[in-house]
């Protein structure tokens, strides 16, 4: 029950993401390199705190997937950031949602995995219900609606990126890899922050300051620690049912605080992809 109170508690944390970052006034690629460093220190003290230790062996062997891994990350969290500042965080959430239909298709090239029929109807179902959503953004006045979605959707390659690539990462501990993930993602961000626009903490705007740490400790940090600490005790099956709270959360937020519009046609859209994601990793016993 402690496992699934957590787990829970990370769906929510998680889809508040887009609400913080919609009050941090900095570029996406500064907000990513910041949660990662806040994130990475907030983890580095759990971590300690547990009395663990980091397997410099492993992380040695490990160095060159671990590296295109932090670049799915980055990818992922820039993409996602900028997706939050052109589009609604509903329709934010449900491009980035697309990013389970991105692992299926390319399951059975990268991990050799066959395609289920049940799996290429799921398929089927999101990319009409992502069809959808777009709908409304090759309306003229809604153009940035559309670069909006899309950038999600780029959000939601590099995430389905960083799972398959996790596939060949092993024997690490998970809080431990998302450290080093993290510390990684941080690196590599840093000379294109420094290149293209620099890391002046001074020019921050004040109002942002709150809202930078909170989406470092609490959105990154605390998130992903009870992420990890509720999986573990955790079924594959019940881990995929309560994953779906972190879009509602999202979307209910857009809708009923933010008042931001959500179509007929969007919604079918939703119920769409996240009902065909969600019956794709759901298996029914027969008696």
């Amino acid at each position: 029950m402690k496992s699934s109170i957590q787990f829970l508690l990370s769906m929510i944390i998680f889809g508040t993401i887009g609400l913080v970052v919609r009050f941090i006034e900095i570029s996406s690629s500064k907000i990513a390199f910041l949660s990662s460093c806040i994130g990475c220190i907030f983890l580095l003290f759990v971590f300690l705190r547990q009395r663990k230790r980091f397997s410099t062996d492993k992380i040695k062997r490990s160095a060159a997937i671990l590296f295109f891994s932090a670049i799915a990350l980055a990818g992922n969290w820039i993409f996602l950031y900028q997706s939050y500042d052109y589009t609604s965080l509903a329709n934010a959430t449900l491009g980035y949602y697309f990013a389970p239909v991105f692992v299926m298709m390319l399951s059975p090239f990268v991990l050799k995995e066959p395609l289920s029929l049940k799996k290429i109807a799921c398929i089927c179902v999101a990319l009409i219900g992502m069809v959808f959503i777009i709908g409304n953004g090759f309306n003229a006045s809604e153009k940035r609606d559309l670069v909006g979605i899309l950038f999600g959707l780029m959000a939601a390659s590099f995430y389905a990126a960083l799972m398959l690539i996790n596939k060949f990462i092993k024997g690490f501990d998970r809080l431990e890899l998302t450290i080093v993930q993290l510390s990684l993602t941080a690196l590599i961000l840093l000379p294109y922050v420094l290149a293209t626009e620099g890391i002046d903490f001074l020019s921050i705007p004040r109002a942002s300051i709150p809202f930078i740490l909170l989406l470092g400790i609490v959105n990154t940090g605390i998130g992903f620690w009870l992420y990890f600490s509720g999986m573990e005790n955790m079924k594959g099956q019940s881990i995929a049912m309560l994953s779906y709270v972190d879009p509602f959360v999202a979307i209910i937020i857009s809708s009923v605080l933010l008042l931001e519009p959500l179509t007929i046609l969007q919604v079918i859209g939703g119920f769409l992809l996240l009902g065909s994601t969600f019956a794709s990793e759901i298996h029914f016993k027969r008696n």
